[in-house]
Protein backbone atom coordinates (compact mmCIF):
# COMPACT_ATOMS: atom_id res chain seq x y z
CA UNK A 1 0.00 0.00 0.00
CA UNK A 2 2.12 2.74 -1.32
CA UNK A 3 1.93 6.04 0.72
CA UNK A 4 4.13 9.12 -0.81
CA UNK A 5 4.39 12.47 -1.94
CA UNK A 6 4.16 14.38 -5.62
CA UNK A 7 5.00 18.20 -6.20
CA UNK A 8 3.12 20.11 -9.28
CA UNK A 9 4.96 22.20 -11.08
CA UNK A 10 4.26 24.50 -13.95
CA UNK A 11 5.31 22.82 -17.10
CA UNK A 12 6.57 25.86 -18.81
CA UNK A 13 8.71 28.06 -16.40
CA UNK A 14 8.64 25.45 -13.78
CA UNK A 15 6.84 27.49 -11.07
CA UNK A 16 5.50 25.51 -7.72
CA UNK A 17 2.11 24.44 -7.65
CA UNK A 18 1.70 22.39 -4.58
CA UNK A 19 1.88 18.80 -3.25
CA UNK A 20 -0.03 16.09 -3.02
CA UNK A 21 0.02 13.36 -0.03
CA UNK A 22 -1.07 10.18 -1.20
CA UNK A 23 -1.95 6.68 -0.20
CA UNK A 24 -3.03 3.84 -2.88
CA UNK A 25 -3.74 -0.19 -2.32
CA UNK A 26 -4.93 -2.43 -4.62
CA UNK A 27 -7.36 -5.49 -3.37
CA UNK A 28 -9.79 -8.04 -5.05
CA UNK A 29 -12.55 -5.58 -6.56
CA UNK A 30 -9.85 -3.01 -7.54
CA UNK A 31 -7.86 -0.26 -7.07
CA UNK A 32 -8.67 2.65 -4.72
CA UNK A 33 -6.64 6.17 -4.13
CA UNK A 34 -6.68 8.87 -1.71
CA UNK A 35 -5.12 12.15 -1.38
CA UNK A 36 -4.79 15.66 0.36
CA UNK A 37 -3.16 18.27 -1.66
CA UNK A 38 -1.84 21.39 -0.68
CA UNK A 39 -0.43 24.93 -1.97
CA UNK A 40 3.15 25.75 -2.28
CA UNK A 41 3.02 27.03 1.22
CA UNK A 42 1.28 23.85 2.83
CA UNK A 43 -2.05 25.16 3.30
CA UNK A 44 -4.58 22.52 2.56
CA UNK A 45 -6.12 22.91 -0.93
CA UNK A 46 -8.27 19.45 -1.78
CA UNK A 47 -8.71 16.47 -1.50
CA UNK A 48 -8.96 12.97 -4.40
CA UNK A 49 -11.22 10.45 -3.43
CA UNK A 50 -10.84 7.69 -6.83
CA UNK A 51 -11.71 3.91 -7.22
CA UNK A 52 -11.66 2.05 -9.51
CA UNK A 53 -12.97 -1.57 -10.38
CA UNK A 54 -10.64 -4.33 -11.31
CA UNK A 55 -11.49 -3.25 -15.20
CA UNK A 56 -10.08 0.07 -14.58
CA UNK A 57 -13.70 1.85 -14.57
CA UNK A 58 -14.28 4.59 -12.52
CA UNK A 59 -16.65 3.21 -10.10
CA UNK A 60 -16.18 6.11 -7.63
CA UNK A 61 -14.69 9.74 -7.28
CA UNK A 62 -15.02 12.61 -5.51
CA UNK A 63 -12.88 16.09 -5.77
CA UNK A 64 -12.59 18.74 -3.80
CA UNK A 65 -10.71 21.92 -4.73
CA UNK A 66 -11.28 25.78 -4.11
CA UNK A 67 -14.48 25.56 -2.84
CA UNK A 68 -15.84 23.43 -5.42
CA UNK A 69 -16.77 19.61 -4.72
CA UNK A 70 -17.18 16.85 -8.02
CA UNK A 71 -18.68 13.39 -7.47
CA UNK A 72 -18.85 11.08 -10.43
CA UNK A 73 -18.86 7.18 -11.75
CA UNK A 74 -19.07 5.51 -14.82
CA UNK A 75 -22.82 5.37 -15.21
CA UNK A 76 -24.19 5.96 -19.15
CA UNK A 77 -20.76 6.62 -20.14
CA UNK A 78 -19.60 8.84 -17.30
CA UNK A 79 -21.98 11.30 -14.94
CA UNK A 80 -21.16 13.58 -12.63
CA UNK A 81 -22.38 16.18 -9.97
CA UNK A 82 -20.39 19.48 -9.62
CA UNK A 83 -21.98 21.60 -6.57
CA UNK A 84 -20.42 25.39 -6.41
CA UNK A 85 -19.20 26.81 -2.83
CA UNK A 86 -22.11 28.11 -1.62
CA UNK A 87 -23.84 24.37 -2.02
CA UNK A 88 -27.00 26.24 -3.47
CA UNK A 89 -26.79 25.01 -6.49
CA UNK A 90 -25.65 21.84 -8.10
CA UNK A 91 -24.93 21.12 -11.60
CA UNK A 92 -25.08 17.48 -13.59
CA UNK A 93 -22.66 16.66 -16.31
CA UNK A 94 -22.61 13.72 -18.51
CA UNK A 95 -20.29 12.43 -21.19
CA UNK A 96 -19.92 9.25 -23.54
CA UNK A 97 -16.25 9.03 -22.31
CA UNK A 98 -14.54 6.29 -20.86
CA UNK A 99 -12.70 7.68 -17.95
CA UNK A 100 -11.93 10.90 -15.87
CA UNK A 101 -8.74 12.82 -15.72
CA UNK A 102 -7.18 16.04 -13.79
CA UNK A 103 -3.84 17.18 -12.60
CA UNK A 104 -3.72 14.38 -9.51
CA UNK A 105 -1.41 11.17 -10.94
CA UNK A 106 -4.12 8.73 -9.59
CA UNK A 107 -5.56 9.48 -13.01
CA UNK A 108 -2.69 8.67 -15.45
CA UNK A 109 -2.81 5.10 -13.36
CA UNK A 110 -6.48 4.36 -14.19
CA UNK A 111 -6.06 5.27 -17.45
CA UNK A 112 -3.54 3.04 -18.15
CA UNK A 113 -5.13 0.05 -16.05
CA UNK A 114 -8.42 0.89 -18.15
CA UNK A 115 -6.31 0.47 -21.30
CA UNK A 116 -4.26 -2.53 -20.90
CA UNK A 117 -1.78 -1.84 -23.55
CA UNK A 118 0.71 -4.08 -24.64
CA UNK A 119 4.32 -3.10 -25.04
CA UNK A 120 5.05 -1.91 -28.84
CA UNK A 121 1.56 -2.38 -29.49
CA UNK A 122 -0.98 0.04 -31.50
CA UNK A 123 -2.03 3.11 -30.06
CA UNK A 124 -5.36 3.33 -28.36
CA UNK A 125 -7.68 6.41 -28.52
CA UNK A 126 -9.81 7.13 -25.57
CA UNK A 127 -12.05 10.45 -24.41
CA UNK A 128 -11.35 11.29 -21.19
CA UNK A 129 -13.48 14.08 -18.58
CA UNK A 130 -11.02 16.32 -16.52
CA UNK A 131 -11.88 17.93 -14.23
CA UNK A 132 -9.73 21.54 -14.10
CA UNK A 133 -7.50 23.47 -11.95
CA UNK A 134 -8.84 25.39 -9.72
CA UNK A 135 -12.33 25.00 -9.82
CA UNK A 136 -12.89 21.87 -11.26
CA UNK A 137 -14.40 22.40 -14.64
CA UNK A 138 -15.00 19.77 -16.48
CA UNK A 139 -13.36 19.24 -20.03
CA UNK A 140 -13.77 16.29 -22.37
CA UNK A 141 -10.86 15.39 -24.13
CA UNK A 142 -9.25 12.81 -26.78
CA UNK A 143 -6.05 11.03 -26.31
CA UNK A 144 -4.19 8.64 -28.25
CA UNK A 145 -1.89 6.37 -25.50
CA UNK A 146 0.78 4.03 -26.87
CA UNK A 147 2.89 1.56 -24.58
CA UNK A 148 6.46 2.14 -25.31
CA UNK A 149 8.15 -0.50 -23.62
CA UNK A 150 7.83 -2.34 -20.46
CA UNK A 151 11.32 -2.95 -18.45
CA UNK A 152 11.84 -4.81 -15.38
CA UNK A 153 13.83 -3.60 -12.82
CA UNK A 154 15.09 -5.43 -10.02
CA UNK A 155 14.06 -4.72 -6.19
CA UNK A 156 14.34 -6.67 -3.20
CA UNK A 157 10.86 -8.21 -3.44
CA UNK A 158 11.45 -9.29 -7.27
CA UNK A 159 11.51 -7.43 -10.29
CA UNK A 160 9.14 -4.28 -10.80
CA UNK A 161 7.72 -3.70 -14.32
CA UNK A 162 8.12 0.04 -15.23
CA UNK A 163 5.84 1.30 -18.11
CA UNK A 164 6.67 3.93 -20.37
CA UNK A 165 3.39 5.67 -22.28
CA UNK A 166 3.15 8.00 -24.85
CA UNK A 167 0.38 10.30 -24.56
CA UNK A 168 -0.96 12.52 -27.90
CA UNK A 169 -3.70 15.46 -26.93
CA UNK A 170 -5.95 14.95 -30.12
CA UNK A 171 -6.94 18.51 -30.55
CA UNK A 172 -3.48 20.48 -29.61
CA UNK A 173 -0.74 17.76 -31.06
CA UNK A 174 1.45 18.16 -27.96
CA UNK A 175 2.62 14.66 -27.59
CA UNK A 176 4.44 13.49 -24.16
CA UNK A 177 5.99 10.34 -22.14
CA UNK A 178 5.17 9.23 -18.70
CA UNK A 179 6.78 6.35 -16.35
CA UNK A 180 4.62 4.49 -14.27
CA UNK A 181 5.34 1.76 -11.77
CA UNK A 182 2.69 -0.41 -10.43
CA UNK A 183 0.17 2.25 -9.31
CA UNK A 184 2.94 4.75 -8.95
CA UNK A 185 3.70 7.91 -11.48
CA UNK A 186 7.60 7.84 -11.86
CA UNK A 187 7.81 11.01 -13.89
CA UNK A 188 5.22 12.86 -15.57
CA UNK A 189 5.51 16.65 -17.20
CA UNK A 190 4.55 18.76 -14.11
CA UNK A 191 4.93 16.40 -11.88
CA UNK A 192 7.63 14.35 -9.37
CA UNK A 193 7.58 11.94 -6.73
CA UNK A 194 9.36 13.54 -4.02
CA UNK A 195 9.09 10.59 -0.87
CA UNK A 196 7.70 6.77 -1.18
CA UNK A 197 7.50 4.65 1.77
CA UNK A 198 6.43 1.50 0.51
CA UNK A 199 6.88 0.03 -3.04
CA UNK A 200 4.55 0.47 -5.79
CA UNK A 201 1.82 -2.29 -5.67
CA UNK A 202 1.84 -4.72 -8.86
CA UNK A 203 -1.62 -5.14 -10.59
CA UNK A 204 -2.37 -8.87 -10.53
CA UNK A 205 -2.54 -9.14 -14.17
CA UNK A 206 0.76 -7.41 -14.60
CA UNK A 207 4.01 -9.31 -15.31
CA UNK A 208 6.79 -9.38 -12.92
Amino acid sequence: MPRGRYSFHDTHDDTPLGHEHFHCATGPSGWRYTAQTTTPTGEHAGSVDLTVDDLGRPIRLELHAGGWQVRGAALDGLTWVRTDPTGEHAQQGNARAHTFSGLSPAFLIATARLLRLAPGGPATRVRLVSFQSPVLAPLTIDQSWSLITRTAHPTDSGDLPVDNYRIDDLSTGEQHDIHLAGDVVLAAPGIELEDLDTPPSTFRDTPG
